[in-house]
């Protein structure tokens, strides 16, 4: 046998080393950090279910090509420290391909540092602070859900559509958690009303504490202004407690009353049945009755088959997170690349249950945020969605920009 024979058949076995053997399927390893217990437990466990659900949707891929995900879901109880120590874990011992999910972006900041110096992907699957994509960016940390900073972009264009067309300043009013969802949630509303020129004033700002119970000296403060727009920032049990006493105080029939991050998530409508007012403007990042397409609702209903209720928001975020995974290694041809595997995220698309018919939800390869459509409507009656008595209706859609939106500053 010739040099150049043994040459290429030594060539040859290597080539044939590195194809998957027939009939194998190429897997993917994932370490899914969730709250199952404590505060947003919800979050945690609607997002379990729809992990499963993506799961189902990829074996039915297989013969494409898909990968399939193992997961390894753990209890976070919404604590940094713990998370951190799960994290560490899933990647010495477990030796995850992938992190995912978090609700909180506290905790979220904290394990995306260690994703960066471990160098492991972290997909993020609920929490929404801009930070994550801008000073805190770094190659291994994407976001598949939408982010505070779009939903506060889809709110400016709603308020100057509302009252844009007055002589007078549009006097709006915020209040929002004491932590940085709130700070960043007020401060990109600000941003982006100003660069869209719309001529407001600050009525006032408040910050009370994550899960306070009593809210009733911040609702008489706020009845206390001259706010046309009480803007809120906050989201799950604080959203309830709030409602239901600024409701009994009269609040909002002195004030319109705005929350466009999470405020019309369903649990929400669910857990306030007949307590929601009407004519409360809202929104969300996933919503059951919007849009009103095959693939939406086939996931909505698939997911109360499974779980017995309909689903949070929570859930087709991480349900995005399973598919983003699999769909770059496809795209890369394997988890060995990470530069591969990075690029295919950098440039991912995905049609996902929450985008409208000829939309696609696709990732700023830049700033790492998939970028989607968000839908603002009012509280109206319906009942088609029981427990909840209420839902959102009279919709404004408001389509993501080309790129992610940054600010002067860079962030």
């Amino acid at each position: 046998m010739t040099t150049m024979c043994r040459a290429f058949l030594a060539f040859f076995c290597i080539l044939l080393a590195t194809l998957p053997v027939a009939g194998e399927s190429l897997r993917i390893k994932a370490g899914c950090l969730f709250p199952l217990t404590g505060p947003g437990a919800l979050y945690g466990r609607d997002s379990t279910v729809a992990i499963k659900l993506a799961q189902k949707h990829l074996e039915s891929l297989e013969p494409f090509g898909y990968p399939q995900v193992d997961v390894i879901v753990e209890d976070t109880r919404s604590k940094s420290l713990r998370s951190l120590q799960i994290a560490r874990r899933l990647i010495d011992e477990d030796r995850v391909d992938f992190l995912c999910g978090v609700v909180n972006s506290s905790v979220a900041r904290a394990v995306s540092g260690l994703a960066r110096d471990e160098e492991v992907f972290f997909i993020g699957t609920d929490h929404a602070s801009p930070a994550l994509t801008s000073e805190d960016l770094h190659p291994y940390y994407f976001r598949v859900n939408n982010g505070t900073r779009l939903s506060m972009r889809a709110g400016a264009k709603y308020i100057r559509e509302t009252y844009g067309n007055r002589s007078e300043p549009v006097k709006i009013a915020f209040i929002g958690p004491d932590y940085e969802y709130g700070y960043q949630a007020w401060d990109d509303l600000r941003r982006f009303l100003q660069q869209q020129g719309t001529e407001f004033e600050i009525a006032g700002e408040y910050w009370p504490k994550v899960f306070e119970t009593d809210f009733s000296p911040y609702i008489q403060s706020l009845l206390r202004t001259d706010a046309d727009i009480v803007v809120n920032g906050q989201w799950g049990l604080d959203f309830v407690t709030f409602v239901k006493q600024a409701a009994q105080l009269g609040l909002f029939d002195r004030l319109q009353f705005m929350n466009f991050d999470a405020g019309g998530n369903y649990e929400l409508l669910a857990e306030l049945e007949n307590d929601m007012p009407l004519g409360l403007v809202l929104s969300a990042r996933h919503h059951v009755n919007w849009p009103p397409t095959e693939r939406n609702r086939a996931f909505v209903e698939e997911f109360r088959e499974e779980a017995g209720r309909y689903p949070s928001y929570a859930a087709q975020g991480a349900y995005a997170g399973i598919l983003a995974m699999a769909e770059a290694v496809r795209n890369a041809g394997g988890t060995g690349d990470k530069d591969r595997i990075r690029e295919s995220l950098e440039h991912l698309t995905l049609s996902l249950p929450e985008d409208p018919d000829g939309f696609r939800s696709k990732m700023d390869p830049v700033n790492h945020q998939i970028l989607q459509v968000q839908a603002i409507g009012k509280t109206i009656f319906n009942n088609s969605f029981a427990p909840a008595k209420v839902m959102l209706g009279d919709w404004r859609i408001y389509y993501p920009p080309e790129s992610w939106p940054t600010f002067k500053n860079g962030s």
